[in-house]
This record gives C-alpha cells, sequence and structure tokens, in this order.
C-alpha cells in the first residue's frame, strides 16, 4: 500500500503542514476583519462613513459602466403600452386648440406640436456643445445619456432649457437660456435638475442639488453622505441672486424636520428629492390662506410631502401630507385649491397614477382623474400637469410616452403618443418629461419672426 507523507521541510513543530497553518491564520483574521467590519457598520463606528461613501462610489461607477451604456435601457425610455403614434384623438369642439410644447427621453430637444401632431419647431442643443470647465459635472455623461428634463417657453420663442444625464449621480446637468434658432443666450452650469419656472418680474426659479458629506448640526441622525438639494433664484440673464440649502430650512422647522427621522430605506441619501418649483404670484396667493406672493411652492417626492417657503427668512411658512405617494408638480390654482400628479397613491383598477386637486384648507379631494380600465393611467416617476383655461386638464404621463387632455367628466379629448421608438419590434418608447399646452395668442411673437 502507498503511504502519503508530508515533507518535514513544509511541516511546523508540531507536524501540521505549513500551508495549513497559514490558512488557519488567514481564516481566522478573515473572521476577526469581518466581525470588527459588522461592528463599524452595524454601531456606525469610523471609518463608516469613509467605507459607505467608497461603497456608493464604486457602486455609481459599475453603473455608469456596466448599466447605463445603452440609452434604450435606461429609465429614459419604457415597455411602449401601444402601437399607437402621434395624435390618437381630437374632438376640436371639447379640446383647448393651441399649441403643445414637450421634451422626450430621447433627445437634448424641445418639441412645439399643433394639434394634428405636426412639429411646428424643435430647439435642439447637446449638452457637449454647452458644457466647459465651469461645469459642476467633471465628466458629462455622453450625449445620447443626456437629456431635457424640462423646458420653459418664452413668448417670443426663447427657450429655458433643463439638462439632466442618466446613470449619473447627483443627475442635474445644468440649464441654458437659448434662442427660437436653438442659439445659447446663457448657461448655467450648476447641477440644475426637475424643474424651472418663471415669475411675473422675470426671475427664474430653478432646484439645484450636490453631494453633502458634512453633517447638519441638528441632523446628525442623518447619514453621511447624502444629496443636498437647493433652491436657486436666478435674474432674467441668468446670474444668482439667492441659494438657499432646502435641507437646512427643514431642519430649521421643527415642524417639519421630524419628516426627515423617519425616512423609508430609499430616501436615506436622498431625504427630499425636491422635484418641483412655484413661484406663488398675486392671483393664486389672495384665495391661498397659508402665505403672501412670492413665496414659492416645493414638492418633496421622498416624504410625500408638500411645503411652502418663504425666500426672505428661508423658513417653511406651511405644509401637508395628504392621500398621494411620491408626487409630482404641485401647482397653486387660482382658486386657492392644489393640482398635483400623484404618481403611486391610487390602488385602484386602472393603474397607480391620479391627478388630484384639493382644498388645501379642509384637505378635500374636489377632483381626480385615475384613469379607465380601457384607458389605464399609471407612470411611477415623473410627469406633470396644468390646468387650462376651459377647464380641462393637460396630464404628462411620463412612462406611457403619452400627453393627453381630459375634462372634468374623466373624458379625453386630445392625445398624443411619443412617435420615437427603439429596441426590438420597436418595443421601447421614450418617457416623455414634460409637457404644456399654449394658445395661438400666447406664441404669437414667436411665429411672426419666424
Amino acid at each position: 500500500m502507498t503511504q502519503t507523507t508530508i515533507d518535514p521541510r513544509w511541516q511546523d513543530s508540531h507536524g501540521w503542514p505549513h500551508w495549513l497553518g497559514f490558512s488557519a491564520f488567514l481564516l481566522a483574521s478573515g473572521f476577526l476583519i469581518f466581525m470588527a467590519g459588522a461592528l463599524v457598520v452595524l454601531e456606525r463606528l469610523p471609518p463608516y462613513p469613509l467605507f459607505k461613501s467608497a461603497h456608493q462610489a464604486g457602486h455609481a461607477l459599475l453603473n455608469q459602466i456596466s448599466g447605463y451604456r445603452d440609452p434604450v435601457d435606461t429609465d429614459l425610455w419604457a415597455d411602449a403600452r401601444r402601437a399607437d403614434r402621434g395624435v390618437t384623438i381630437h374632438n376640436a369642439a371639447k379640446a383647448y386648440q393651441g399649441y403643445t410644447l414637450y421634451t422626450s427621453g430621447h433627445d437634448s430637444a424641445a418639441f412645439l406640436v399643433d394639434m394634428d401632431g405636426t412639429v411646428m419647431h424643435t430647439w435642439r442643443v447637446p449638452f457637449s456643445a454647452v458644457w466647459d470647465e465651469s461645469s459642476a459635472v467633471a465628466k458629462p455623461r455622453p450625449d445620447p445619456l443626456i437629456y431635457f428634463r424640462n423646458a420653459y417657453l418664452f413668448p417670443n420663442g426663447d427657450l429655458l432649457a433643463l439638462y439632466e444625464g442618466a446613470g449619473d449621480t447627483p443627475y442635474g446637468f445644468g440649464l441654458v437660456k437659448l434662442d427660437k434658432d436653438s442659439n445659447v443666450i446663457w448657461k448655467y452650469l450648476e447641477r440644475a435638475h426637475h424643474d424651472v419656472e418663471v415669475g411675473s418680474d422675470g426671475r427664474i426659479y430653478v432646484l439645484t442639488h450636490r453631494i453633502k458629506t458634512e453633517p447638519i448640526k441638528g441632523a446628525h441622525h442623518l447619514e453621511m453622505p447624502l444629496i443636498e438639494d437647493f433652491l436657486v433664484i436666478l435674474s432674467p440673464n441668468g446670474k444668482v441672486e439667492k441659494e438657499i440649502s432646502l435641507l437646512e430650512a427643514q431642519v430649521r422647522s421643527p415642524a417639519f424636520s421630524r419628516f426627515l427621522e423617519w425616512l423609508p430605506a430609499f430616501a436615506q441619501q436622498d431625504p427630499q428629492h425636491a422635484n418641483a418649483v412655484e413661484p406663488m404670484e398675486a392671483d393664486a396667493a389672495v384665495n391661498f390662506p397659508f402665505a403672501e406672493p412670492g413665496t414659492v411652492l416645493l414638492s418633496f417626492r421622498s416624504t410625500s410631502l408638500i411645503v411652502a417657503l418663504d425666500p426672505e427668512t428661508e423658513n417653511f411658512v406651511w405644509g401637508t401630507k395628504g392621500p398621494w405617494a411620491l408626487q409630482h408638480d404641485p401647482d397653486l390654482l387660482p382658486n386657492g385649491h392644489i393640482l398635483l400628479f400623484d404618481n403611486l397613491g391610487d390602488l385602484g383598477p386602472s393603474g397607480t397614477s391620479r391627478v388630484l386637486e384639493f382644498d388645501p384648507e379642509t384637505h378635500k379631494i374636489t377632483w381626480s382623474y385615475g384613469g379607465t380600465r380601457e384607458q389605464p393611467f399609471e407612470s411611477n416617476v415623473r410627469s406633470e400637469q396644468q390646468r387650462l383655461p376651459n377647464g380641462n386638464t393637460f396630464v404628462t404621463e411620463s412612462d406611457g410616452g403619452r400627453l393627453f387632455e381630459v375634462t372634468k367628466d374623466g373624458e379625453i379629448v386630445w392625445e398624443y403618443i411619443n412617435p420615437v421608438r427603439a429596441g426590438d419590434h420597436d418595443g421601447r418608447i421614450p418617457i416623455v418629461c414634460g409637457g404644456q399646452r399654449f394658445a395661438p395668442g400666447e406664441l404669437e411673437n414667436f411665429f411672426a419672426a419666424k
């Protein structure tokens, strides 16, 4: 019988193989390191923030390298629910006649279409054409992964366009003002995101965000790093007049800071996720009992919270939650009510989303639209709405790639489906990010200059 022996040169003084002892040492060391690491993470001991930052940075980088090469695979595209393209419904007797401006996830562009869906004008500038070394985005995503999230159209055809990038954190890339021929008038290359609005005095209201690593006084329970949101007020020519940390404003407000202690798991590093800004004009604020003209209405998606901020004192003066979830685009109506897009608050059979109008004094829902079984309505992210002068509501259903106008009775009187397709069998449709209806008279100066 053959006997296996071990060369003495590979044995220790107890007769054990050296490699076995070394392996045992490695296993024991690894176990101790694992237990120490677990203690660091569970007890949030130093250097937990460093480990966490490195993990998050590595995860974001891995996503950029592996998960965001093909734009069609990002959340800028969704599965096409229908084969229809362009205008599918147009009830001329009931629809509010005019032009529709919209932005799409497939391009850094804004499109103006008539009631038949004919493209009347396009504004288009890739981010690479406006980026320079002053930008807060040191290494932008490739142009196919950058799009106009939202746009604001002036009567003369000038356009404010908001850039966002897929697969980046933070994802806000900047704001530009273009003329009607897509020439850049000025640019603001901080990390602007989500929404841009213009007050009656011409001042521009925009949201920005950046990574914060230093703890906030009075909110040490918030784990760093996190995304901090800001309200920035720009002059009409794009110069910064004021910047307000929305996170610090919330921490200073006892009635609202408690919402930062009850954050859901998905919002730990994005505690507010501000997604809408609207300056209150006098005609609306006169019927809004909680604020004065100049107050700014804001939406925080992470906590389903709507607040009103006084830019002078930098404090919240009002806020509310309600029967909505992860909402977008609260609009203050002339009657003092608020209209918003409720992304995930509808549990009915026709989809997860709905548009709500409610009275902020009584919290009574005075109108809603949530789709039907035949025309389901669902957009988990983005989306917005606009109350039209004829009483109808114009809706942007982002995930569906759809714009539509609906009456108070729930009848769809105009519908437009994004005509762009990609992917296998044209099965993917770009999201529609923002949409707005204009009466012909609002753009007569623009068309006269064309």
